[in-house]
Formats: C-alpha cells, sequence, structure tokens
C-alpha cells in the first residue's frame, strides 16, 4: 500500500479496493476452493491436525498425536444432543470453545518422565491432587459432588471483633462453639447426600475427621478455574456460602452434582482425581509425558494448535488445501478480476493480489528451495484451473517442500480448515485498513543528552 499512496492513491481508494478485494477472496474460497469433510473421509480431521503440528517441535509424532487429539474430540463428542462440550483435560492451559461452548477446562495433564510417545487418553475428568486423607475411600460409586468456595474449618472470629468475657469458662464455651459451628456445617453436607467434597480453600484435621467416618472423599485447595469447569459437566452448583434468603445456613441437594464414579489413580510420580461418567456432558483427559517442562510446554502449545483446528475443522464442516495452493489460487483470480475494472480501485486489487503470494515464497524460503521457481509453477497450475474446465482438480496443487515440488495436497493430506483462512484473510485485511487510515505518526526521538550523562 505505501507504494500506492507513493504514486498520490487516495488511502480511501486503496481502502475500498481491499475490502472489495477481501469480499472476492472469501466468496471465491467458499464457492470454489473449499471441500466438504465428507467428501475426504474420516482421515480428514487427522489430516488437519497434522498439518497444524508440522513446523512444531513434535512434527516427527504428528501421526501419534493428531490421532490422540482426534480421539479425544470422538471420546467426548455428543451426537444427540444440541451442544456439547469437550472437556480434554490439559492442566494449566485455556483453550477455546467447541461447537459454540467455550472449552474452558481443559486442564493437559504433564508428567515428567518417559518418552512424548507414551503420552495417553483418559476417559474423565482429571483432578491434580489427591484425596485430603489416607483414610478416605480412593472410590466412590455413584459419586454426588459438592463444589464449595469457603474454608471447612475451625470457624475464628473476625479481625478487630473484641469479646469481653468476665468468667474465664465462658471462653472454653466460645470455643467449643466455634468448633460445632464447623461440625454444624459438614452434617449439612452430608445429609445433603454429598460424599464428595470439592473445595477451592482449606480442610482442618477437625473437618477431615468427619469426613473420614462418612466414607467420603474430600479435597481441598482445587484450583478455581478447576472448580468451575467440574460445576459445569457435573450439573453442580458452586456454592460460596451456606447462608439463605433467611440469614439461616443450609445446603440443599440440588447443589450437588452428579458422576458415575470418583476414583483416585496414580500417574506418574503424582496422584490424581478421576471424574467419570459426569452428568450434562462427557470428558476427557490427556496425559502427557516429556523429558522436562520446556519440552511439556511444547507439546502443550502444539496440542493446543491442533485441538482449535479440529473444532474449527468440525464447526465449519470444511476444509481448504494447505501450502499456499489457496494464496496463489486468489492471486491469479484476483489479478485477473482487476482487469475488469475500470476505476482506482483496479490497482489496489492488483497490489492485494501480488501480496497474497508472500506466503507460498515464504514457505519455499523456509524449506530452503527456489522460490521463484516453485511459485511461477504454482501460478501456472492455478491458471490452468480457472481457465479449463477440465483442469479444475488443479485448484488443490500446492507446495510440497519435502522434495521441492508441487503437488495435490488435497490428495497429499495438506489441508486446513476453510473457517480459519478465511478470517486469516478478512483479519489480514482489516488491519492494513486500520494503519491506512493514520493519517501522520508522531515519533519521539530518545534525549541523546540524558543518555550520556547516565
Amino acid at each position: 500500500a505505501n507504494d500506492l499512496v507513493r504514486n498520490k492513491i487516495h488511502p480511501t481508494s486503496i481502502i475500498s479496493g481491499y475490502r472489495l478485494a477481501m469480499r472476492e477472496a472469501c466468496k471465491y474460497v467458499d464457492e470454489k476452493l473449499a471441500v466438504k469433510v465428507e467428501k475426504l473421509g474420516k482421515d480428514s480431521l487427522v489430516n488437519c491436525a497434522k498439518t497444524s503440528m508440522s513446523s512444531k517441535l513434535i512434527a516427527a509424532d504428528s501421526d501419534f498425536f493428531a490421532n490422540l487429539v482426534v480421539e479425544a474430540v470422538q471420546a467426548v463428542k455428543m451426537t444427540n444432543a444440541p451442544l456439547s462440550l469437550f472437556t480434554c483435560v490439559i492442566l494449566n492451559a485455556s483453550i477455546a470453545s467447541f461447537h459454540g461452548i467455550i472449552l474452558q477446562g481443559v486442564n493437559i495433564l504433564k508428567a515428567h518422565g518417559k518418552s512424548a510417545r507414551v503420552s495417553y487418553l483418559l476417559k474423565g475428568y482429571a483432578l491434580n491432587t489427591g484425596r485430603a486423607a489416607q483414610g478416605m475411600p480412593t472410590r466412590v460409586t455413584p459419586a454426588r459432588i459438592a463444589c464449595l468456595d469457603f474454608n471447612l474449618q475451625k470457624t475464628k472470629m473476625q479481625l478487630g471483633v473484641q469479646v469481653l468475657v468476665n468468667d474465664p469458662r465462658e471462653l472454653e464455651k466460645i470455643r467449643q462453639r466455634e468448633a460445632d459451628m464447623a461440625k454444624e456445617r459438614i452434617d449439612k453436607l452430608l445429609k445433603a447426600g454429598a460424599n464428595v467434597i470439592l473445595t477451592a480453600k482449606g480442610i482442618d484435621d477437625m473437618a477431615l475427621k468427619y469426613f473420614v467416618e462418612a466414607g467420603a472423599i474430600a479435597v481441598r485447595r482445587v484450583r478455581k478455574e478447576d472448580m468451575r469447569h467440574i460445576a459445569k459437566v457435573t450439573g453442580a452448583m458452586l456454592v460460596s456460602t451456606f447462608a439463605d434468603m433467611e440469614g439461616e445456613e443450609t445446603f440443599e441437594s440440588s447443589f450437588l452434582g452428579t458422576a458415575d464414579e470418583v476414583v483416585e489413580e496414580r500417574v506418574a510420580d503424582d496422584d490424581v482425581i478421576l471424574i467419570k461418567g459426569t452428568k450434562t456432558s462427557s470428558a476427557a483427559s490427556l496425559i502427557l509425558r516429556g523429558a522436562n517442562d520446556f519440552m511439556l510446554d511444547e507439546m502443550e502449545r502444539a496440542l493446543h494448535d491442533a485441538l482449535s483446528i479440529v473444532k474449527r475443522t468440525l464447526e465449519s464442516n470444511t476444509v481448504v488445501a494447505g501450502g499456499g495452493a489457496v494464496e496463489a489460487a486468489l492471486s491469479v483470480y484476483l489479478e485477473y478480476l482487476a482487469t475488469t475494472l475500470g476505476s482506482r480501485e483496479q490497482l489496489a486489487i492488483a497490489e492485494f493480489a501480488e501480496l497474497l503470494l508472500i506466503i507460498p515464497k515464504v514457505l519455499a524460503v523456509n524449506a530452503a528451495k527456489d522460490a521463484t521457481e516453485l511459485v511461477a509453477k504454482l501460478r501456472a497450475y492455478h491458471h490452468t484451473a480457472q481457465t479449463k474446465a477440465d483442469k479444475q482438480h488443479l485448484s488443490s496443487m500446492g507446495l510440497d517442500l519435502y522434495k521441492g515440488t508441487v503437488c495435490n495436497n488435497l490428495e497429499a493430506g495438506v489441508i486446513e480448515p476453510a473457517m480459519s483462512k478465511v478470517k486469516i484473510i478478512q483479519f489480514a485485511t482489516e488491519a492494513a485498513i486500520t494503519i491506512l487510515r493514520i493519517d501522520d505518526m508522531i515519533k519521539l526521538v530518545k534525549d541523546e543528552s540524558q543518555n550520556d550523562e547516565a
């Protein structure tokens, strides 16, 4: 766009040309380049995941991890419900939405040791913590889950509260009442039918004794984020106080969530609480193994991208060929479109078409191939596809950077969600337009005298 501005083309004309090019490009992708997932079969999801991992650290194991990601999605996808929630538990991560519902959970459980290929899928929502006391059962079936956001400890008076006592014996009564209040709260929980108690705060030894005697599992210091996800998938209500509208303390059984079972299992060197058979939606957990924190963090980022790509593929139900195929096709199409216009926008659209070729050029350069030759061949294929009716199958031609040739990327399995490609074009165009709207830029130069004094 800078060249156009220097040639005295007004930014308004460039902006209108860019907008027209963006609309035509998105329309062309949807109508001519997008292919329904059903035509490519079940492997399309795996291929989308593998494509997203091809530039990551785990590219060598992309077959394994792509299948793991797709298995996780299929394990939790609800085909008979209007909305579905994929709760793949990835500790310390946060993932986008799936079929319209936010995948907030998604806690990837990361465990040191062993090879990355030893990573596996667990059915159930995993909490990276164990039981609060050894005397508690390791398995509860069926589970009725209480999600609390307050302490289950001996009640203490707030700071700043003064109590004047004339008789020292009254002090013992105050201490006893403090202990009784905690016991009453625990009794309310147990009478409501709760046999699994999760709290984001602490549980003291006195309270643990009552839970052990009742044969319930209590878990303390659960992350708030995990609590919200568990409440959503089990149908529980996250309770922050026992107080009701009348000022009394009550706990109703309707606040409880349900699951088929809650069990403590050993994963690597840590104890993990698994919630299986959740009420409102299915849940799954990905257990990642790796040599160190850096490797595990990189695996987590790669899986984040793969899960997002699979989500996008399922949302749009259409894919396009990767490897620069879409950009080359749009460049050829928009170049021809520009020649049909007799206005100033022609120059902006032609510039837009030329800039799209940066993507295949950069791909070829990064792979240490001859970018000029490869991009020229790619444009020739797409020109043939758009001008000859019997050669339309060439519209899927893209770069094969392993062999340094041009190939049919739909057949090679290098595919991307059509929705992602359309969004990329839209957002990039809007970013360029936003910059074009800037009339003047004021830049502050550092005062060199201050640097000399320092």
